[in-house]
């Protein structure tokens, strides 16, 4: 996945770094979290983060940890920019989130925005004890007062690089790249 109009910078995480802070944030949920936690991806790449998430734990310590999905696109503030026809791929929590802290999971927090946007749906599935938030990067500048618990990486960007997360369940390959616009 190339964006037209960008360049690459640097690659920010390889796949080993992606596997590295997996395990360093399953510790870390593990070692901070009253049990039960559940697990809850924003889509797209939040999911197979999630996922990867539940197995480590699963792998490490021997805990079950619920995985669910949410996909945010009713729930966006700027719906009407981004398309007329917006694609849905539905949200799927199959277990209850009452008086259970919830690690929602992302691939970059930048404005804040999706995340507002995903406390807004989750909480249309029940009052959860807690939500924590899981980024694998941090890039700043953001607009609405939101902070992760847990971060992966932080890096300061400008308005005009974007950080660009592949994973292999939806890009076939596992890099953080660091991009920027062309200037003309």
């Amino acid at each position: 996945m190339e964006i037209k109009g960008m360049r690459k910078i640097r690659t920010l995480l390889s796949e080993k770094d992606i596997d590295q802070t997996i395990i360093m944030a399953s510790k870390k949920l593990v070692q901070n979290e009253k049990r039960p936690f559940v697990l809850v991806g924003i889509l797209t790449r939040g999911v197979p983060l999630a996922n990867r998430l539940q197995q480590k734990i699963k792998q490490m310590f021997d805990i079950e940890v619920p995985v669910g999905k949410l996909d945010i696109t009713f729930y966006r503030d700027d719906l009407t920019k981004i398309s007329h026809l917006p694609v849905v791929k539905g949200s799927h929590i199959n277990f209850d989130i009452e008086d259970r802290t919830v690690i929602l999971v992302d691939d970059v927090l930048y404005t804040g925005r999706t995340v507002r946007a995903a406390i807004d749906e989750l909480l249309d599935f029940g009052r959860p004890k807690a939500i924590r938030l899981f980024v694998l990067v941090d890039r700043g500048l953001r607009e609405l007062p939101i902070c992760p618990d847990y971060t992966g990486l932080k890096i300061e960007t400008s308005d005009n690089q974007v950080v660009l997360v592949k994973v292999k369940e939806v890009d076939g390959i596992d890099e953080v790249v660091l991009m920027e616009r062309n200037n003309k």
